[in-house]
C-alpha cells in the first residue's frame, strides 16, 4: 500500500511539473546584437533569467537567433507584434522620441548605473505621462557609460583638433553634440562602427569604451578623448508587444514589472560599468592613447552644447513638462544613486 502511495504522488509531481511545463507562456525576443556583446551577455540575459526565476515557471523568454530587422526598426517590430519584447536605441529614429534626450545630454556622470537607476525614477516621476512610447508597454529603460570622443587621425585636446574630422554617431545628442562640435557627423548604428572605420569612410567614432572591445575596434583607432561627466549618453529602451502583454496572466504581468522597471535599470547599469572598464584595459593593452580633457577643453565643449539642454527644456515645455525642473530633479537623482 505504502509503494503505491508513494507511486501515486510521485506520477502526480510529475503530472504537475509536466502541466507547469506546458503551461509556461514564452516569450519571443529580437536582438540585433551578436550573442557575445555585453548588453546581451551582461543585461538582456541577466534580466532574463530574473524574469523567469520570479515567475516561478510561469515565463519563459527566448532570445530568437536571428534579428527580425535592422536595428533602428526594433521598437516597431515590438508595436506591430513581429516580436513579443525588443531592445535599442531612441537616437536610431531622429525626432521620434524627444524626451528620452534628458538622459543623452552632456556631464551628467561617469556610471552607467547612476544614470540609468536615476532616469527610470525620473522617467517615471515626469515623462511617463507623456506617453511617448505610445503602442507598446515599456518594461525598462537605460542608458550607457560616458560617450569618448575615439579617433585614428590625432590626439583631440580642444575643439579645433575635431575640425574637419568625420565621426560614426548614433543620432540623439551624440549626433547633435557633434555637429556642435565642428565635426561631420554620419549617422549610423553601432553595428556599422567597424566597416565604416576600417574602410576609412570615418576617422572616429562616438562611443562609450565598452565598445572598442565589443565591436573588435582596437585595432582601427589610436586615440580617445574622455570628457568628465560624458561627452554624451544614449538612451535605451525594452519595450513590449501590448496584446502580448495583456494576454498573460496578472501574476506574469506583475512578474515582468516587478524585474523590470528600476530592477533594469541596476542590471544594465552595473553591466555596462563592468564593460567599459574591461574596454578601458583593452585599449590600454592596445596602445591607444587616452587623454582625459583639460578644464579648458571641458570649457570650450560647454561653450559650443550648451543649446542642447536648451532646447531640450523649450521641447519639454512645448509638451507640457517642465523641462528645467526635470532636468535638476535627474542630476539630484543622479547624485543621489550615487550615494546610495
Amino acid at each position: 500500500m505504502k509503494k503505491l502511495i508513494v507511486a501515486t504522488m510521485a506520477t502526480g509531481l510529475m503530472l504537475g511539473a509536466s502541466t507547469m511545463a506546458s503551461a509556461a507562456e514564452t516569450l519571443l525576443l529580437s536582438s540585433w546584437l551578436p550573442p557575445k556583446h555585453p548588453v546581451v551577455a551582461s543585461i538582456i540575459k541577466p534580466w532574463i533569467k530574473a524574469v523567469e526565476a520570479e515567475s516561478g515557471g510561469e515565463l519563459k523568454i527566448r532570445i530568437l537567433p536571428k534579428a527580425l530587422g535592422a536595428p533602428p526598426a526594433h521598437y516597431d517590430l515590438a508595436k506591430d507584434g513581429v516580436a513579443d519584447i525588443t531592445y535599442g536605441v531612441h537616437g536610431y529614429q531622429p525626432g521620434r522620441f524627444k524626451l528620452t534626450a534628458a538622459t543623452e545630454l552632456p556631464f551628467l556622470g561617469d556610471s552607467a548605473e547612476d544614470v540609468s537607476v536615476a532616469y527610470w525614477r525620473i522617467y517615471k516621476k515626469h515623462l511617463e505621462s507623456v506617453n511617448e512610447h505610445e503602442g507598446t508597454v515599456v518594461l525598462g529603460l537605460m542608458s550607457h557609460g560616458p560617450g569618448v570622443i575615439h579617433n585614428n587621425v590625432r590626439a583631440i585636446n580642444s575643439v579645433a583638433d575635431m575640425a574637419g574630422l568625420k565621426f560614426r554617431v548614433g543620432g540623439g545628442v551624440a549626433g547633435n553634440a557633434a555637429k556642435a562640435l565642428g565635426v561631420t557627423a554620419m549617422l549610423a548604428s553601432a553595428t556599422k562602427n567597424y566597416e565604416m572605420l576600417s574602410s576609412g569612410v570615418a576617422d572616429g567614432t562616438f562611443l562609450p569604451t565598452e565598445s572598442i572591445k565589443s565591436f573588435k575596434l582596437t585595432k582601427l583607432l589610436s586615440f580617445a578623448t574622455t570628457v568628465p561627466g560624458g561627452l554624451y549618453n544614449t538612451s535605451f529602451f525594452l519595450t513590449m508587444n501590448p496584446a502580448k502583454f495583456d494576454s498573460l496572466s496578472a501574476n506574469s504581468q506583475a512578474v515582468l514589472m516587478r524585474t523590470s522597471g528600476e530592477n533594469f535599470a541596476r542590471i544594465a547599469g552595473q553591466g555596462w560599468d563592468k564593460h567599459d572598464a574591461i574596454g578601458q584595459a583593452a585599449m590600454d593593452a592596445a596602445g591607444i592613447a587616452t587623454i582625459n580633457a583639460s578644464d579648458a577643453f571641458v570649457a570650450e565643449i560647454k561653450a559650443a552644447t550648451s543649446h542642447l539642454e536648451a532646447d531640450w527644456i523649450a521641447t519639454a515645455n512645448g509638451l507640457g513638462v517642465d523641462g528645467a525642473a526635470v532636468m535638476a530633479d535627474l542630476r539630484a537623482e543622479i547624485a543621489k544613486v550615487a550615494a546610495e
